[in-house]
């Protein structure tokens, strides 16, 4: 497993899939079937959907595909372990998954992104550290010209 920080991941860990320097894709380890490992992620449909208008694709759905087809460099980021407590895999975190497979979901960057679901399955709830970094730099920026009413 090239990249990971886990020699094997345990079933419920998120796995963090860097997309390049700002954004990862994230899901959550399922476990395997016949020897193959698979993952759990929120994911666009078809082709048209992945041209997101205004950070968001209606035609998104959770989706469990074989790892590698996700990504050869991922690694494990249970980030929220120390402040939330996961949730029990098999009886909670497996059964939200099967549940929503094939669901219509809307992906929304902001609101409900990769990590947001990641999140939610793991912990119960959604948070996006990526999102927070972002909101962290652009925050400062525009604080200046909302004081002074130009926006």
């Amino acid at each position: 497993h090239l990249g990971s920080s886990h020699p094997k991941p345990f079933p419920g860990d998120i796995l963090e899939f860097p997309l390049n320097k700002y954004f990862s894709h994230f899901g959550i380890y399922y476990g395997e079937r016949d020897g193959v490992p698979y993952v759990a992620h929120l994911t666009c449909r078809d082709s048209e959907t992945k041209l997101l208008l205004f950070g968001r694709a209606l035609k998104s759905e959770v989706k469990l595909d074989p790892v590698e087809l996700v990504g050869r460099k991922y690694k494990v980021r249970n980030l929220l372990d120390k402040v939330h407590p996961p949730r029990d895999f098999y009886s909670l975190v497996k059964p939200a998954i099967d549940d929503m497979i094939g669901r219509d979901v809307t992906f929304d960057i902001l609101f409900h992104n990769s990590e947001h679901q990641a999140t939610l399955f793991r912990y119960g709830l959604k948070k996006s550290t990526q999102i927070e970094k972002v909101y962290a730099q652009i925050l400062p920026t525009w604080k200046k010209p909302f004081e002074k009413k130009k926006l």
